[in-house]
């Protein structure tokens, strides 16, 4: 098993990260608020992984072992929480909306200068009056455990444009269509076909941060045209994929 960092604080900090370099897996004892102020985020645990452009932040619970990734230039923004203090009764990792008032928040008490003094409570306290207003968005890639279903679902990692149905994948990887449609709702809580969409939209992401056209993008996440991928894009992220690097 890696050896597992463990942090009694969760650090409160902005930091770069170059495209493609990561923070190992680790834990603190403390919850911790992680933005992308650009770029593009994923947080990965044994669960899953959670993603979050520009417009998004990611809540990691006190304990949880997670590992950072950054897509293209992630201008990362740290901020540590005491376990006691925990906003919106949240104790596994969320994805929540960020508004421009909590975008300035976060940036503005993550590259302040340290320490308690009233004005950095004051921002604290408004700071966390926002968080509790903010909705949970539903940008989770889980993992399987099934064998059977992580073989599928590898498969589509490796190549998000792959169009073959549940049955057909199930024919490669020797699962029956029935058995495969059951392991997704059981394990991953959601349908093949939202799973799928999910994967896509990661990847789009992931290549959206590292500069590919946004037609390139739709043709290797699997959409049939740009203007399908379009759509299911702004239907996800509010705004459009051609928008993307403006906005993060």
């Amino acid at each position: 098993m890696p050896d597992i960092r463990h942090m009694r604080a969760a650090p409160t900090r902005a930091q770069a990260l170059a495209p493609g370099e990561s923070i190992d897996a680790h834990r603190h004892d403390e919850h911790q608020i992680v933005y992308a102020g650009s770029g593009v985020l994923a947080v990965t645990t044994d669960a899953g992984t959670w993603f979050a452009p520009g417009t998004r932040a990611i809540w990691v619970p006190a304990g949880c072992v997670h590992a950072h990734r950054a897509y293209g230039h992630l201008d990362l923004h740290l901020l540590g929480l005491p376990a006691r203090t925990n906003p919106l009764g949240l104790h596994v990792p969320t994805v929540l909306a960020v508004s421009p008032l909590l975008r300035e928040l976060i940036i503005g008490y993550t590259r302040g200068p340290l320490g308690d003094t009233p004005e950095r409570r004051r921002l604290r306290a408004v700071l966390l009056d926002q968080l509790r207003a903010s909705p949970q968005q539903p940008f989770r890639l889980p993992a399987p455990a099934d064998p059977r279903l992580a073989a599928v679902c590898d498969l589509l990692r490796r190549d998000p444009a792959d169009p073959r149905t549940l049955a057909s994948l199930g024919a490669a990887t020797g699962a029956g269509e029935r058995t495969l449609s059951r392991l997704f709702r059981r394990e991953l809580g959601m349908s093949f076909p939202q799973w799928r969409t999910q994967l896509r939209l990661y990847h789009a992401l992931r290549m959206l941060a590292d500069g590919v056209p946004v037609t390139g993008v739709a043709h290797r996440c699997g959409w049939s045209s740009a203007s399908a991928f379009i759509d299911v894009f702004h239907r996800a992220f509010g705004y459009t994929p051609g928008t993307h690097n403006h906005r993060t």
